[in-house]
C-alpha cells in the first residue's frame, strides 16, 4: 500500500511502521521497545514517532501517532527505528519512572543490556532528563519477572520510607523458602503482585494462600494488587503502601529485621 508520494509499506506493516513511513520520522520510545521486543507497563495506543527537530509535523498527523522532536544520528536508526541503545536513552531521559523501568528491567532480561552498562548509558548524557535517567538506571535490575512486577516496584519508590527489592529469599519455615515479588525487610512488608493467570487454577491459588498464611503468621504485613489496581489506579497504590509504612513503623508493631532474610 502506498502511504506517502514515492514510499510503500505492506498492508500488514504495524502501525508504527505506517506512520513513521508516512510522515517521514522514526519509530522510537515505547513504540521502539515494542520493537525490539522488551515488556512494557503498556503498548501505547498511538505509535511514538520522532522527527528531526526542523521538521514540521501536519495537525492531521496527532490523530495516527505521538510526535517528539530530536536529531537522531543515522547510526542510532536501524531498520526505521531507533537503535536499542539510542531507545534506552529517550525511555529513560522522557518517560515517567512507571513506564520507564517496566523497559529498562525487560532489555536486561532479555540480554541486551547490563545493569552496569545501562548506568554508565544514563552517566554518560548531558543535558534535561539526565537525573531522571540516572534515577531509572539505578533500580533497573533482571531480578522482576515481568513489566507487571516492574511498574509496582516503580511506583512503591515513591512511597516515602518505603525501600523494596524484588524477589527478595525470605526463609519462612524449615527448608522452606519464598521469593516474593517485592519486600523491605526492614518494616517487614511484603507486596505482592497478583495476576488473574496464575490464580486461575485451584492448585495455584491453594499454594497462594499456604504462601499468604506463612508469611502473615510470622509477621509480615502482605499487600496485595491486582493488574488493574497497579496500571490504572497507582494513587491508590501509592495509598495503600503508604498506610502500610505508617502501620510498620507504628509502636504496637514489630517489624521483621534482616534475621528473617535468605543472605
Amino acid at each position: 500500500m502506498r502511504v506517502a508520494r514515492g514510499i510503500y509499506a505492506l498492508a500488514t506493516a504495524s502501525d508504527a511502521v505506517k506512520a513513521a513511513a508516512t510522515y517521514g520520522g522514526v519509530i522510537s520510545m515505547r513504540s521502539a521497545a515494542q520493537r525490539h521486543g522488551w515488556g512494557q507497563r503498556l503498548v501505547p495506543a498511538l505509535p511514538d514517532v520522532t522527527f528531526p527537530r526542523t521538521h514540521h509535523v501536519p495537525r492531521a498527523a496527532r490523530r495516527s501517532l505521538v510526535p517528539h522532536w530530536s536529531n537522531i544520528a543515522p547510526e542510532d536508526i536501524v531498520a526505521g527505528a531507533t537503535s536499542k541503545r539510542r531507545t534506552l536513552v529517550d525511555c529513560m531521559r522522557n518517560l515517567p519512572l512507571e513506564e520507564a523501568v517496566p523497559i529498562v528491567d525487560s532489555a536486561i532480561r532479555a540480554g541486551d543490556i547490563t545493569s552496569g552498562q545501562l548506568r554508565a548509558l544514563a552517566a554518560s548524557m548531558r543535558g534535561r532528563g539526565r537525573a531522571r535517567a540516572m534515577a531509572v538506571a539505578a533500580m533497573a535490575t533482571s531480578a522482576a519477572a515481568n513489566a507487571f512486577e516492574s511498574t509496582l516496584r516503580a511506583i512503591a519508590s515513591t512511597v516515602p520510607g518505603l525501600a523494596v527489592e524484588p524477589q527478595r529469599p525470605l526463609r519462612v519455615g524449615p527448608g522452606w523458602v519464598v521469593q516474593p515479588d517485592l519486600v523491605d525487610v526492614t518494616l517487614g512488608i511484603v507486596i505482592e503482585a497478583e495476576s488473574f493467570e496464575w490464580h486461575g487454577k485451584s492448585a495455584a491459588l491453594t499454594r497462594d494462600c499456604v504462601r499468604y498464611n506463612a508469611l502473615s503468621t510470622l509477621g509480615y504485613l502482605v499487600i496485595r494488587f491486582s493488574w488493574a489496581q497497579v496500571i490504572h489506579q497507582p494513587t491508590y497504590v501509592v495509598e495503600v503502601l503508604s498506610r502500610a509504612v505508617e502501620r510498620a513503623r507504628g509502636p504496637a508493631n514489630v517489624a521483621r529485621g534482616p534475621t528473617d532474610a535468605v543472605a
